[in-house]
């Protein structure tokens, strides 16, 4: 079997799968079109599978050092009532470990640091994967051909890659809601770790940090390329009435540091993650809405099997075909989950289904909203040594 691979894309799912195969002993060179990695992004919830992930990447101690467990919270009404609450020690026994908050940037900088620099090519485009001989794969960037035995293609929801693939397939969609997220500028008096707010077509969120500052987002449903003048009065003028400490969250935030992005996802599922010598990794392989909080998790676990398939299987073909069985049912089932949770959370609109799913969710014992978390949390990565 060949030890040398092109990752494209330098994301959390990219710069991760470059951590997994140096482990296995692989040398790894990430392709990445932006010339500066700004660490751009808000927060991010680490569930137990990913956090796992993380363990066997060799990083999971540094991220759980950095990042604030999640104890306290639940989703509530725009009046403040709460719908259910969260029981961060009843999953953390169940799973060893509670949801964790973290700066997206602070975990994108924790997966750059485990890489040595060369192992980076910054500001460079890649240009589409190409068969080179029958056991190897070619990549053109920026006039540098790199050819390589193996070729990840993590370059997002977009992926130039994917399309070049399958140019057949289906493009991403609309999901039909947008996304505003920002981290606030300083710290704010939160009196829970993790809370989601539903209203009608809309949803407000906040992850808690070490620091004091928070994460929030708002979701709302609204059509693609809808965007606002000013963001934040806009917010302010939506979210006005809704309970505290939703105000105090937006009045601790800059209005140039709210990000503002329609929500995609890739509909209509991949019939393969893989093809001849490439692998498709994270988005660029299953681009889900946010509404379980699972897409960084799931390509992490993407990032480990793809890995420990390589390290137990004789040649890289083999390594890849199991790959691809391992993960597509897992991950497009989330997928799957994932779009019908944004359906009866934020998306859903009509006052009466309203009514009927917060009654539903008041009567949902905390022992069974624990155990339908546990059907995503609950995965056992492969080790890697």
């Amino acid at each position: 079997m060949g030890n040398t691979a092109v990752v494209v894309g330098g994301g959390i799912g990219g710069l991760a799968a470059a951590i997994g195969l140096r482990r296995i002993g692989w040398e790894v060179t990430v392709v990445e079109r932006v010339s500066v990695l700004d660490d751009a992004g808000a927060g991010i919830s680490l569930a137990a599978n990913g956090l796992r992930a993380l363990d066997e990447l060799g990083i999971g101690e540094a991220v759980r050092h950095t990042a604030r467990g999640q104890y306290s919270g639940g989703t509530r009404t725009p009046q403040g009532d709460w719908l259910a609450r969260m029981d961060g020690s009843a999953l953390e026994k169940a799973v060893g470990t509670p949801i964790m908050g973290i700066p997206r940037s602070t975990l994108h900088r924790l997966l750059r640091d485990a890489l040595p620099a060369e192992a980076l090519l910054i500001g460079t485009e890649a240009g589409p994967v190409e068969r080179s001989d029958p056991g190897t794969a070619r990549v053109s960037c920026d006039g540098t051909v790199l050819d390589a035995d193996l070729v990840v293609a993590a370059d997002g929801i977009g992926s130039t890659v994917r399309s070049h693939l399958f140019p057949a397939h289906p493009d991403p969609v609309h999901s039909g809601s947008t996304v505003l997220r920002a981290i606030t500028e300083q710290a704010v008096d939160l009196h829970t770790d993790f809370e989601l707010t539903w209203g009608n077509g809309a949803e407000f969120g906040h992850i808690a940090f070490h620091d004091g500052r928070a994460e929030w987002h708002a979701v709302l449903s609204l059509p693609a390329g809808t965007r606002f003048t000013d963001p934040l009065a806009e917010l302010g003028r939506r979210f006005r009435d809704w309970h505290d400490p939703i105000p105090a969250l937006l009045d601790a935030t800059r209005s140039e540091a709210v990000l503002h992005h329609d929500v995609n996802e890739l509909r209509t599922p991949l019939p393969s993650y893989t093809v001849g010598r490439t692998a498709l990794l994270g988005d660029a392989a299953h681009a889900m809405t946010p509404h379980l909080g699972q897409g960084a998790c799931q390509a992490l676990e993407d990032a480990v099997t793809l890995a420990a398939a390589l390290a137990t299987e004789p040649t890289v073909e083999a390594g890849l075909a199991r790959y691809d069985a391992e993960r597509r049912p897992r991950s497009q089932a989330v997928a799957r989950a994932a779009r019908q949770a944004g359906r009866m959370g934020q998306r859903l609109s009509h006052p009466l289904a309203v009514v009927l799913r917060n009654t539903a969710m008041r009567l949902t014992p905390s022992r069974l909203a624990t155990r339908m978390i546990l059907r995503h949390h609950a995965w056992t990565p492969p080790q890697l040594r």
